[in-house]
């Protein structure tokens, strides 16, 4: 079993410019949350279609560690604070709205 944490950024993306948010993403704030101490994997998403009703979520960010004290070094780290920086950054240019963590156990089956 591992520990995903997730960061789920809901809001809107500037009228005209997923594309330049995207680009953003990955080239200026992945490199930083791939740096993480403990981190197993990053994974990026982005979101291309929703349910009618479903809340706009453009961006899903899901780290996995091997534990949930593995969390807590990363969260504490000089890496995520550089990380929240550049985050900041690019959502000043891109982004309007809110983003909540949700860490979760992981059991996977692998077809």
């Amino acid at each position: 079993m591992t520990i995903t944490r997730f960061a789920l950024f809901e809001g809107t993306i500037t009228s005209g410019e997923a594309a330049e948010f995207r680009t953003a993403i990955l080239r200026e704030v992945l490199p930083k949350w791939q740096a993480f101490p403990c981190a197993l994997a990053v994974r990026i998403c982005f979101s291309n279609e929703r349910d009618t009703g479903a809340p706009e979520i453009p961006l899903i960010l899901a780290i996995t560690y091997p534990s949930r004290e593995a969390v807590d070094i990363a969260l504490a780290s000089p890496e995520r604070a550089a990380a929240k920086a550049a985050t900041d950054a690019v959502l000043a240019r891109y982004f309007k709205g809110r983003i909540h963590h949700h860490i979760t156990e992981a059991n996977e089956w692998i077809a």
